[in-house]
């Protein structure tokens, strides 16, 4: 090869090996790698906010009229229960509803008309989800036939008649043992007490409840071996019992059984005690049970009455737990301590505590329904079957008694004098007895 190829073809070679040097450079040189975007925390999920609704409770309460007294304490139950449940948060459903009660109530004056007008107010114009009776088996009646007509469910309380659970009525519920055992456990004691005593006496108020009492005390007296030498009624706004008296001592009964209500069954038994009626044993209804009773004084000592409940009452979750029952709601003691601390140290009566008590049951068919569906709670009424401050609750659900209270018992009080001041045992049944029975009495 001559010298004149030689010296290009070397510079072709040496520019050859630059370049490859360069582009093996570039080809060994590691990308740069990418950086990854910031990680982004995932958005935290919120527990979706509790929803809360509100369920109307309506009632009608006698503010005035000759209920006044015992409907009153009635409404200062069901208002307590409704304070409480409303304060502890509410009742919680598990799809996170919370239910918050509200009140819409009327006064009914005592007026059965009132009643009927006012009830139908409740269902249509304030649309009520739910139902608590007036206080009285009469005005109670009427309150019935509006809840079924529209089919809102009922609790009764202060209603003891049999006869409104006996209409076919399907959503109408009873708290109060029947009327038909209302004065059975007097005649029990009574013949505890004396088995000699054959005379009775029957003197009760021309109404419903009254007179549905009296009926069947009468029946299971004379089933017993006892004669019925009166069997007499009185206007419900009878004042002066001095006729009825006069044949109360003609009669020459060992036992006095009837009243009616509040303001004739005390003004009954201050009459007898003021006219020195020679009597061995009084049971009077509603009048005895209340406080105000013992302002009668001496007239007042010896009286019994039923009461469907009283602070002393012995149900516990541990007497639950005996019975097979499930305990449901605060105890007797609970209830009693915070009604005392809100009423400077009174005692509540029967008629608190059955206000308080409709709340209670009304309240454990929605959490055993899990709804506020009318349909749900109706067949948790029906399952109810437990126990709580106020006794055993469990309902007839035949046809022909839909709804009649057959799980609680009354128990009979009397007044006695303790240390200069009058008290109220607890005389009957003999198991829940806080003090001994003063017999005979005059």
């Amino acid at each position: 090869m001559s010298r004149k190829w030689i010296l290009p073809l070397i510079l072709v070679l040496a520019l050859t090996l630059v370049l490859a040097a360069c582009s093996g450079q570039k080809a060994t040189e590691a990308p740069k790698a990418e950086q990854p975007a910031a990680a982004t925390e995932a958005p935290k999920e919120e527990a979706p906010a509790a929803k809360e609704k509100t369920v109307v409770i309506g009632f009608t309460a006698s503010q005035t009229g000759k209920y006044n007294v015992s409907s009153t304490r009635q409404t200062t139950g069901l208002q307590m229960w409704m304070d409480d449940v409303n304060k502890a948060g509410g009742v919680k459903l598990s799809d996170g509803t919370v239910i918050k009660f509200k009140a819409v109530s009327y006064d009914d004056e005592s007026n059965k008309d009132r009643v009927q007008e006012l009830y139908t107010k409740l269902a249509t114009d304030d649309k009520a989800d739910f139902l608590i009776s007036p206080y009285s088996s009469g005005l109670t009646a009427a309150a019935a036939v509006i809840a079924e007509q529209y089919g809102i469910p009922m609790i009764t309380t202060g209603a003891a008649s049999d006869a409104t659970y006996q209409q076919g009525y399907t959503v109408v519920y009873q708290a109060y043992t029947p009327a038909s055992r209302y004065l059975t456990g007097a005649i029990d004691l009574l013949m505890n007490l004396d088995p000699n005593a054959k005379k009775i006496a029957f003197v009760y108020e021309n109404s419903k409840f009254a007179t549905g009492v009296n009926e069947a005390a009468k029946a299971y007296a004379e089933k017993n071996g006892f004669d019925v030498v009166l069997f007499e009624g009185y206007d419900p706004d009878t004042k002066d019992f001095n006729a009825i008296i006069n044949k109360i001592e003609a009669a020459e009964p060992d036992a006095i059984l009837g009243g009616g209500h509040f303001q004739d069954g005390s003004t009954f038994a201050r009459q007898l005690y003021e006219k020195g009626a020679k009597v061995k044993f009084i049971s009077l209804l509603v009048a005895p049970p209340e406080p105000t009773f013992a302002e009668l004084g001496d007239a007042a000592v010896g009286v019994t009455g039923p009461s469907q409940w009283e602070p002393a009452a012995k149900y516990s979750p541990e007497a639950a737990k005996a019975a097979g029952l499930e305990w449901f709601g605060p105890t007797g003691e609970e209830f009693t301590k915070a009604y005392k601390a809100a009423h400077d140290g009174e005692d509540p009566s029967y008629h608190v505590a059955g206000g308080y008590a409709a709340g209670l049951i009304l309240q454990k068919a929605i959490e055993t329904a899990d709804s506020v569906d009318k349909e749900a709670v109706l067949k948790a009424l029906d399952a109810t079957d437990m126990m709580i401050f106020f006794g055993h609750i469990k309902f007839d659900t035949s046809a022909e008694n839909h709804g009649l209270q057959i799980g609680h018992d009354m128990i009979l009080i009397q007044w006695q004098e303790k240390g200069g001041q009058l008290v109220k045992e607890v005389v009957w049944p003999e198991a829940g007895a806080t003090a001994e029975p003063i017999y005979p009495i005059r």
